[in-house]
């Protein structure tokens, strides 16, 4: 199916902004199953820089910079992605979990090799014994991978509450996994927090989630705005999505942007200004199935 999105950042100052610069991870990503027709980013007031440039971890990345003086910042990125169905994953037919660390030292397929960054931490994500503590019921001895992480993503939707007004970028890993609540991407930073305390490689997946439910059926958690979920590494099928704010594995309603170690990779857009005072942000994503109504995520 063909997906139309426009995604739509508003900063309001209240002083004037006499320069800024910004890098914007907006456009979906091309991959075997998602094919990125077209996008462009629209930007007010029009910038006097802007340039694309692939990051290391292959996003696209569109830096530009705005050196007249305004009191508001307007981003809007429009693309139209092709999505195909996920074929049926057996995870219960995946090596076990504790062979991973053993194929990751061996193999030195490129693949692979790219894994080894996913083990180690990141800004956000400081491996550590209260995950691997918090993960350890999942991985018993010998199981399956893909079952043991499956097993995990259920245990975070089931055990954790989904509370927008909770956390913020700052709040600790440490925090969330206190006092039982967050945001998806809380949960997914929670997620590949204890797949690393096991040696095992995860990465932060960012992008959007087409949500329209049967008649009667309840609205899925995180299609507002942007949506975040993992991937862990199986060195025998590659990476495996997992959405653990809706306990279930990525399907062809999640629309990928970016992928990095955490968010601080892939941040939909950030920046530095120059005056600006206060400010207020306001962000909005509208999603179009080709042949459906417009969903509008606010």
């Amino acid at each position: 199916m063909t997906y139309r999105i426009l995604h739509t950042t508003r900063y309001s100052y209240s002083q004037p902004v006499t320069l800024c610069h910004n890098e914007a991870h907006l456009r979906p990503r091309s991959l075997a199953r998602q094919r990125c027709i077209d996008s462009h980013l629209a930007v007010q007031p029009a910038p006097a820089l802007l340039h694309e440039r692939t990051d290391f971890f292959g996003n696209a990345v569109t830096y530009f910079a705005v050196q007249e003086s305004h009191d508001m910042l307007v981003v809007t990125a429009s693309s139209r992605v092709d999505l195909e169905a996920a074929s049926p994953i057996d995870c219960d037919a995946s090596l076990p979990w504790d062979m991973v660390g053993q194929r990751l030292a061996q193999e030195v397929r490129l693949e692979v090799l790219e894994a080894r960054h996913f083990v180690l931490a990141s800004p956000f994500v400081v491996p550590n014994p209260d995950l691997a503590a918090f993960a350890q019921p999942s991985f018993s001895a010998g199981r399956p991978l893909l079952t043991a992480v499956h097993d995990l993503n259920r245990r975070i939707h089931r055990e954790f509450v989904y509370d927008p007004n909770f956390s913020s970028i700052a709040t600790p890993l440490s925090e969330v996994l206190t006092l039982r609540r967050g945001v998806c991407q809380d949960f997914a930073h929670l997620a590949i927090g204890c797949l690393r305390s096991l040696g095992l490689p995860a990465r932060y997946v960012s992008g959007y989630l087409q949500s329209v439910p049967p008649v009667g059926q309840p609205r899925l958690v995180g299609a507002d705005r942007s949506h975040a979920w993992f991937a862990v590494f199986d060195p025998d099928r590659g990476w495996v999505d997992f959405d653990p704010t809706n306990d279930q594995m990525v399907t062809d309603q999640h629309v990928t942007t970016a992928w990095g170690r955490d968010y601080s990779d892939v941040t939909p857009l950030k920046g530095v200004v120059f005056g600006g005072g206060a400010h207020t942000l306001e962000v909005a994503v509208d999603i179009e199935r080709e042949g459906d109504g417009l969903v509008s995520d606010q």
